[in-house]
């Protein structure tokens, strides 16, 4: 019998090869999905941030009819959608800046917010509550040590960590917003608040806990600091003179000039009566720092 030939033998047939046509699926499927993520990247973060208005305080103007707009706020605080949360930001804003006893009554549940949206990754959210901060600071003041909440404390400790973070227009915001707050808010029950933030672990929030204190110790005289008790603020002084960052440091230097100057307002031999006062109250090497940055100048 003739044998045939073994081209005839074992019939090719292309479409069960599956590697190639497995290979070119994944690819077919694997394009739309990189339009997908192009799109969202490319076009939805930066759009929507770039259309938010970040709005000087002094171009926010009064509302008309504010008493009927009071639940429109609260309503709008509470939204899911970030953009209609920052809208309600600015309104907070206004109202605080000129409708502040109207604000008052919701004034928890507005700093609330404005926690909770710092803590938003979106920059613009972030920036928003910011300067919502801000101008809550300028239109309260000391009212804010009024409450019985941890609101004051919990707004502080966020303005602290935006201003240690790297992204630069939040942490200016932020040095701002702690500038205004210090400004606004009477130094002792500020510094109660503030002089625990300079044992943090983070070496960032360390040092503008450390400088806000500064401002607060150079706008109070000796019996200011003599109530908040002198000691201890001698104590954290000395402590920041060692910390690890510039700013710290330099902070503690200013904290020492303004006590040195305080306590000696009144005494003959001013650089005796400091290294004494020193002396009796630090560890040698650190009343050696402290007596140094005066004799030093």
């Amino acid at each position: 019998m003739a044998l045939r030939p073994i081209d005839n033998a074992l019939p090719i047939t292309t479409p069960e090869r599956p590697k190639k046509q497995v290979k070119f699926a994944a690819q077919v499927q694997k394009q739309p999905d990189l339009s997908v993520n192009d799109e969202n990247k490319a076009s939805f973060p930066p759009s929507a941030d770039a259309s938010i208005d970040y709005i000087p305080s002094e171009n926010l103007k009064a509302i008309p009819d504010p008493e009927s707009m009071i639940p429109c706020l609260i309503e709008g605080l509470d939204s899911k959608d970030w953009t209609k949360v920052c809208e309600s930001l600015n309104n907070a804003r206004r109202f605080a800046l000129h409708h502040s006893s109207l604000l008052e009554p919701n004034l928890e549940k507005v700093m609330a917010v404005v926690v909770k949206a710092m803590k938003n990754p979106r920059s613009a959210l972030c920036k928003t509550s910011i300067m919502a901060a801000s101008d809550i600071f300028s239109a309260f003041g000391d009212k804010l040590l009024d409450s019985t909440s941890d609101a004051l404390d919990n707004l502080v400790l966020q303005l602290l960590m935006k201003a240690s973070q790297d992204k630069k227009f939040v942490c200016e915001e932020a040095d701002r917003a702690l500038n205004t707050m210090v400004e606004s808010i009477t130094p002792l029950p500020l510094l109660q608040k503030l002089k625990t933030y300079v044992k943090h672990t983070n070496p960032r929030i360390r040092a503008k806990a450390a400088i806000s204190i500064s401002i607060c110790v150079t706008k109070m005289g000796l019996e200011g600091m003599k109530e908040l008790g002198l000691v201890s603020l001698v104590q954290v002084a000395a402590g920041l003179l060692n910390d690890r960052l510039p700013e710290a440091r330099e902070a503690a230097r200013s904290m020492v000039n303004s006590m040195y100057n305080a306590f000696t307002e009144n005494e003959e031999h001013k650089q005796e009566a400091w290294q004494s006062f020193c002396q009796s109250n630090l560890q040698p090497i650190d009343a050696q720092s402290m007596v140094k940055i005066i004799t030093s100048q």
